[in-house]
């Protein structure tokens, strides 16, 4: 594209609104110092020196897309506890509209903390409850997220299988989607993986493609990655499909074009929250007309320029199009 047009789009993304479905987490970091052993077992001490909270999950594609200058509303469903007002609290600070909210008196809020000394993971603990949200909860979400979806210009499910998104939800608000002629998007997870049957554009990576379809390819091989992406579009009932596919790079097939992308050389520092910029970037890029290269192009460097940050962090516009441009 010309650096006319490049701008062009990116001011376009100014102007758009875009609701993310799905389950948010808080990504937690303790950093800190080893230097002995613990006499107890034989695992490192841990000086704790730093702790730090970020938004994570779905919550860190409605970060990527406010990067992009997007104005973003969540729907998703969080603890009644006060790691949940602490993450909310997060939310709003960062602009994110959190009417579409729900709180739950039966499920904790979702927490990934990390362990880390001198820049090594030492551990991870999780907690959370992946169970499907309840009836009542299943009620409110679904109302939430119809009020929201006649007010945006894109929609994206981000699935992280902890229990929020199910098939009435999505047909529902696909529904409206359609009949608004809006895109929806959507980063699939195994529970539901054969649910979105006419959403825009389904973008699962290769492992989440060979589980969901029971398939086997080889990523190096060009033409079974296309007589894959054919046949998700055909077996799935989705406009389009945009395949990532790591070191390898991404493919994607729509409306009867196919175009494959190797990954763009990068010093890589973490992979952490790639696919949450790719499926942004690519949303940001259908909601403002793009032509399905151009989305593709845009969100392969957008997924490889987060990977030479440390943790989850969202991608910069003035960077992306700093290296469009180049």
């Amino acid at each position: 594209m010309r650096h006319s047009d490049l701008e062009s789009l990116f001011e376009r993304m100014n102007h758009l609104k875009v609701l993310v479905i799905g389950d948010v987490m808080a990504d937690a970091y303790i950093r800190g110092k080893v230097d002995r052993i613990s006499p107890e077992a034989p695992v490192p001490v841990l000086n704790a020196k730093n702790y730090e909270i970020r938004l994570g999950g779905a919550a860190n594609v409605a970060l990527n897309l406010k990067a992009l200058g997007i104005k973003v509303f969540m729907c998703a469903l969080v603890g009644n506890d006060a790691k949940g007002d602490e993450l909310i609290g997060l939310i709003e600070k960062e602009n994110i509209g959190s009417d579409g909210i729900v709180r739950s008196s039966h499920r904790p809020t979702t927490i990934k903390t990390r362990i880390i000394a001198a820049g090594q993971h030492l551990l991870r603990i999780d907690e959370e409850d992946d169970r499907s949200a309840r009836p009542d909860e299943k009620s409110q979400l679904l109302s939430k997220a119809l009020e929201l979806a006649e007010k945006v210009d894109a929609i994206i499910f981000e699935d992280y299988d902890k229990g929020v998104i199910f098939k009435e939800l999505i047909q529902k608000v696909n529904e409206i989607a359609r009949k608004r002629g809006i895109p929806v998007t959507v980063d699939p997870k195994k529970r539901n993986f054969l649910d979105y049957a006419g959403v825009s554009l389904f973008k699962p990576n290769l492992k989440e493609l060979k589980e969901g379809l029971k398939i086997d390819l080889d990523p190096k091989v060009e033409a079974e990655i296309r007589a894959a992406c054919e046949r998700s579009v055909n077996e799935l009932g989705v406009k389009g499909i945009l395949l990532t596919l790591s070191e390898n790079g991404m493919a994607m097939y729509s409306d009867g074009q196919f175009c494959l992308l190797p990954a763009m050389q990068r010093d890589i520092a973490d992979v952490s929250g790639a696919g949450d910029t790719v499926i942004s970037v690519a949303t940001a890029c259908l909601a403002a007309g793009c032509d399905s290269h151009t989305t593709l192009l845009l969100a392969n460097m957008a997924g490889g320029l987060v990977c030479e940050y440390s943790g989850v962090v969202p991608i910069q516009k003035d960077i992306l199009l700093k290296e469009a441009k180049g």
